[in-house]
């Protein structure tokens, strides 16, 4: 009859998703425009980005199926994001990243959009499912 009001850490893991989704998106065309980067690279993070936001704005109601493309969606940022960001903490001396942000911030912005995306799997997977 009337829908279920989601728990909080649904609202918050939806507003999580949308956030990074979105951010990930606009950070890699910042990093990229000008620099003459493939488009492999940069549609890489577009898509797993786009994933991410689409699924959580699916998220409503909570459906086995939509919590299992959530998942999904996290799981594909984080294993995109794994190779950037260890690719880049031990990047060779003098690697340079094609980037308009500076290395170390570059790396610091990956490694917390890796955690995220870890967290955010881990989170959606334990959840409790709803009744």
């Amino acid at each position: 009859m009337f829908a279920e009001k989601p728990s909080a850490l649904t609202r918050t893991l939806r507003v999580l998703g949308v956030l990074h989704g979105s951010l990930l998106i606009a950070g890699e065309m910042f990093r990229s425009w000008g620099q003459g980067r493939p488009l492999a690279f940069v549609l890489d993070d577009v898509w797993i980005g786009g994933f991410v936001l689409i699924a959580a704005l699916a998220f409503r109601p909570d459906r086995f199926a939509r919590r299992a493309a959530f998942a999904a969606a996290w799981a594909a940022n984080a294993g995109g994001l794994y190779g950037s960001f260890f690719g880049k903490l031990f990047a060779e001396e003098g690697a340079s990243f094609h980037s308009n942000i500076p290395d170390g911030l570059l790396t610091g912005l990956i490694g917390l959009a890796f955690a995220t995306s870890v967290f955010g799997m881990i989170a959606t997977i334990a959840m409790q499912p709803r009744r």
